[in-house]
């Protein structure tokens, strides 16, 4: 008995390292990163010295809301192009599928 379970979890082992992998690829990060950068010049543009100036009240903020609101929530969000065909193909699979490939689980007399 000690023998199956040893076996048991190596192929485990082996399929969890299979199936170890970023859900977020190149294109996101740069996205994060576009956003990091609008953060980063936001709050240098907030952190000039006048009080009455264009860019630390009108300025910086836009770019901190976009950079916060916007970029960075995107960038996590965005779903890479093979994950959206492979959802398509999937669905195209189904719906060709014909009754004779179906099993249903009706008993016939």
């Amino acid at each position: 008995m000690a023998v199956k379970t040893v076996s048991k979890s190596k192929k485990t082992s082996a399929k969890a390292k299979k199936d170890l992998s970023l859900p977020l690829e190149k294109t996101n990060f740069l996205i994060i990163g576009a956003g990091i950068l609008f953060l980063i010049v936001g709050y240098i543009l907030m952190s000039e010295n006048s009080v009455n100036g264009f860019l630390p009240t009108v300025v910086s903020p836009i770019l901190l809301v976009l950079g916060y609101c916007v970029i960075i929530p995107y960038g996590i969000l965005k779903k890479p192009k093979k994950v959206e065909s492979n959802i398509q193909q999937t669905v195209t699979d189904i719906a060709s599928a014909s009754p004779e490939n179906v099993r249903t689980n009706i008993k016939t007399k």
